[in-house]
């Protein structure tokens, strides 16, 4: 929620002497600030009508401004997310932003007239290149939400064309759909089902461009007509030519839901230091499990400890007065140390396993020297509508053991179904039934990693529900809603010693930050769980 104005001045003002270069402070609103003077105040009409006078002594002002600009002049700053220490300011010019802006536009052929949705927070180099700098290469059509209340019913009513959500947003439109879908009458459940099984096996393959018969063609169309278009309508896809997400990994079963149903959903690599475009799928191209090839202009090498190294025209300028840092992550030779472990597949797309400074080895038991990529199993975890976040343990330890967060609206409509009462997350979150429930997820995630040869030891021995929502106000998360698993790990040692020393209890007791910035307490004695694990498979000769 938006403060009222008056409390947001009341603070400029309280913090004005700390910051003596602050000499003007601008309001668009003056309902209530009736009493306030101070110097340096002024609303927008005000300033409006001085620089109308001003251009009228300079007429030529504007122009004279505009033809100083060079390309290398810094154009914005933009701040990390803050996953691997503290938020940084990335500096980049008017050239990085516009090159990787003509790049990506080029690449998936956009034109004036694609629509798009100005949704995303704008400090985020995200929103500014595909609302601000591909705007400004291609001429397209930008709609900005009535406001944050607004834009899913925004998002309908416009249709866009050309559309960006993290992988977030997209978990969360088809969780809504299959509550929805659950609440429906059994004559429209078993109509999707039945043609959501034809849109799996029919609706991938059409989108890449592969042979399907003509029975499983009218199959689809009869389907699109009676399911799939009005979802894509419900959802505000009925439009999209191109839709991308980045920044997480994506589940396959999300990523399948999408693109059976007609949606072009594809994922692209990049970075706030590398103007975003990085890698990205072409049409017919498209794999849940890489994130697409190099664009134009872009190398990709790996380090020997297989850190993915980028050169490119998007790269930061620099971090803001911080070389120290700079020199961190752009070499002598131009390349940019991302951070990120992966390769280069057989066909030259490339596959992110988790940041390098997390990858690690089991060490002890059965699984000793395995690598361990926490976020690769955190992400398979989060595939399932069920669990909302997921932190995973095991580099230096005998096996992997995992803390979840259950998603509270999907296991509560669940819950509600299966006509079991709950009073809370926490009450919930302790429940024998959620308990088999995610224990059923893990497992199943541990049957996946059994067939991955790399990351077959990784599979998840003993895991616990937490009692509470892990939170960005708490330190837990960044605010994109990045795990610190760091952070967490110490804030939560007593779970992570009761994980690994056997216990099937644990009782903890846990601050926590409220909206209105009170603070409390939330305990609980949680249960800890043991999981079925599963030999690793021998890859077909």
């Amino acid at each position: 929620m938006i403060p009222p104005l008056h409390l947001v001045l009341d603070t400029a003002l309280e913090i004005r002497p700390q910051c003596p270069q602050l000499e003007h402070i601008l309001f668009d609103d003056p309902r209530g600030l009736r009493n306030y003077d101070a110097p340096g105040l002024a609303g927008l009409k005000e300033v409006e009508a001085a620089g109308k006078v001003y251009c009228e002594e300079h007429p030529d002002f504007f122009q004279e401004q505009v033809e100083q600009g060079q390309p290398d002049d810094v154009a914005a700053m933009f701040f990390t997310s803050g996953t691997t220490g503290n938020p940084k300011g990335v500096v980049h010019t008017h050239y990085t932003l516009l090159n990787r802006a003509q790049v990506g536009a080029a690449f998936d052929k956009l034109t004036e007239r694609e629509e798009v949705l100005a949704y995303l927070p704008p400090a985020w180099i995200g929103q500014n290149i595909f609302s601000y700098a591909q705007w400004l290469a291609c001429g397209y059509v930008v709609n900005c939400p009535e406001s944050s209340a607004t834009v899913a019913i925004d998002l309908k009513e416009i249709g866009p064309t050309y559309y960006f959500a993290p992988p977030r947003i997209f978990e969360g439109m088809l969780t809504s759909v299959m509550i929805r879908m659950e609440d429906a009458s059994a004559v429209k459940r078993a109509l999707f089902h039945r043609f959501m099984d034809v849109a799996r096996r029919v609706g991938p393959r059409l989108m890449d461009g592969q042979s399907v018969s003509l029975g499983e063609r009218l199959l689809y169309a009869l389907g699109d007509v009676l399911v799939y278009g009005p979802l894509r309508n419900n959802l505000g896809f009925s439009r999209v030519r191109v839709a991308y997400t980045a920044g997480e990994a994506i589940g396959p079963d999300l990523f399948t839901f999408y693109r059976s149903i007609g949606i072009n959903l594809k994922q692209l690599y990049g970075s706030t230091e590398t103007a975003v475009f990085v890698c990205l799928q072409p049409d017919h191209e498209v794999r849940a499990d890489t994130v697409g090839v190099p664009c134009e202009g872009v190398e990709i090498k790996l380090s020997d400890q297989g850190e993915i190294l980028v050169r490119s025209p998007g790269l930061l300028k620099e971090y803001y007065k911080n070389p120290k840092a700079t020199a961190e992550v752009l070499d002598a030779e131009g390349w940019y140390h991302t951070s990120d472990a992966g390769f280069i597949d057989a066909n030259g797309h490339l596959k992110i396993i988790d940041r390098v400074k997390d990858v690690g080895r089991l060490k002890g038991g059965p699984n000793d020297g395995a690598l361990f990529a926490p976020k690769y199993v955190e992400n398979k975890l989060k595939f399932f509508s069920f669990i909302k976040e997921a932190v995973a343990f095991g580099d230096g330890r005998d096996k992997v053991c995992a803390m979840i967060n259950i998603d509270f609206e999907a296991v509560g409509n669940w819950a509600e179904r299966r006509g079991l009462p709950y009073a809370g997350y926490t009450d919930l979150a302790g429940k024998p039934e959620v308990y088999a429930l995610i224990q059923d997820c893990v497992e199943k995630v541990n049957a996946d990693l059994s067939r991955d040869q790399m990351l077959s030891g990784s599979q998840i021995h003993r895991f616990l529900i937490l009692h509470k929502e892990l939170d960005a106000d708490d330190g837990e998360l960044t605010r994109t809603n990045k795990v610190r698993r760091g952070f967490i790990g110490e804030k939560y040692a007593v779970l992570v010693e009761a994980l690994y020393g056997g216990k099937n209890e644990q009782y903890i007791e846990t601050q926590v930050k409220f909206e209105d910035g009170r603070t409390g307490v939330i305990s609980a004695t949680l249960r800890i769980a043991d999981a079925k694990t599963f030999a690793p498979m021998q890859a077909a000769a």
